[in-house]
């Protein structure tokens, strides 16, 4: 994969990963209140300003995660977030999370482009063996973002989430570094 390692993020072809900027905050508080986005990923509850920006200072010095901000590289717009967390150095291995919150973004192809820069920088630069993933069975658009991005199915966790008034399976995918 042909990426560019700049002061400004990891550039891909159409998108870029960027660390996340002051203003980002009020784009992330509104994806992460928005239901209909939540929903896909995660079941949802509304998330207090407070607690955001908790969050928000907490997530960029943690030393088991590394996020970043999603830019579209004409413009250099804002359309989703992506993270690796539970880094474990000792297995050499991280959960991906990812989350393209403009819905004109959504369906475009930026959410495969952003995985695969950030399997890269985990592979290549956190020398991680392992990427893995959990996904609601029931987000399509997901399972063929992942599956292009190389994830390979690993295993399916029966009625694992109660997601707006039922149980819906987990599908467990995972990536290795190739030797």
């Amino acid at each position: 994969m042909k990426r560019a390692r700049t002061a400004e993020g990891i550039a891909g072809a159409r998108v870029r990963l960027s660390p996340i900027r002051p203003k980002d905050s009020a784009s992330l508080f509104r994806w992460i209140n928005d239901r209909e986005l939540v929903v896909f990923n995660a079941g949802f509850h509304p998330v207090h300003a407070t607690e955001h920006a908790a969050w928000l200072r907490d997530i960029v010095t943690r030393s088991d995660t590394v996020v970043f901000a999603i830019r579209q590289k004409r413009g250099d717009r804002l359309i989703g977030v992506c993270q690796l967390h539970s880094i474990s150095a000792v297995h050499r291995s991280a959960e991906l999370q990812i989350r393209i919150g403009e819905p004109r973004a959504r369906g475009r192809g930026y959410g495969v482009e952003a995985v695969r820069l950030l399997v890269d920088f985990a592979f290549r630069d956190l020398n991680l063996h392992r990427v893995w993933l959990r996904v609601f069975r029931t987000n399509t658009r997901a399972l063929k973002t992942y599956a292009a991005a190389g994830f390979a199915k690993e295993g399916v966790m029966r009625d694992a989430a109660f997601v707006n008034g039922r149980f819906v399976d987990v599908v467990a995918m995972g990536i290795t570094r190739r030797a």
